[in-house]
């Protein structure tokens, strides 16, 4: 994936948002399924995202944690799904191995929400890889 599109000289980009959550605050869990969520991905770039943000987990108010494993059998089955799309894909994670599979599934680059304070393993799958990280 051609990550040039992403640089401070670029003009600003629209991430699209694709939460696959039962109980998101953003969709109300309406891309739960992968199919569902690879439609709605689509729709996205065909309305003009640049990158794509693929999650699995709420971070709503109250929302209850996911194990690692639950998380990966929501985010993957999507990610294969969008293998040939033309747009970068970000995973939304904090859990090191969930980044490390969307990774190796075509993601390009992670978006911690608790800046690598959420898994001491995600500094380092993100400079193995050397993927951008928001």
């Amino acid at each position: 994936m051609d990550l040039t599109r992403i640089s401070p000289n670029a003009r600003t980009l629209v991430m699209g948002i694709v939460n696959i959550t039962p109980d998101s605050f953003y969709d109300g869990g309406r891309h739960g399924t992968p199919d569902q969520a690879a439609a709605y991905a689509r729709t996205l770039i065909a309305d003009g995202a640049d990158i794509l943000d693929i999650g699995g987990e709420s971070s709503r108010p109250g929302a209850e944690s996911l194990s690692t494993d639950r998380e990966i059998a929501r985010v993957l089955p999507t990610l294969e799904r969008l293998h040939e799309v033309d747009v970068p894909i970000s995973i939304d994670t904090y859990h090191a191995d969930t980044a490390r599979r969307a990774l190796a599934a075509g993601a390009t680059m992670i978006n911690d929400i608790t800046a690598l304070r959420g898994d001491p393993a995600m500094a380092d799958v993100i400079a193995e890889a050397g993927c951008p990280c928001v």
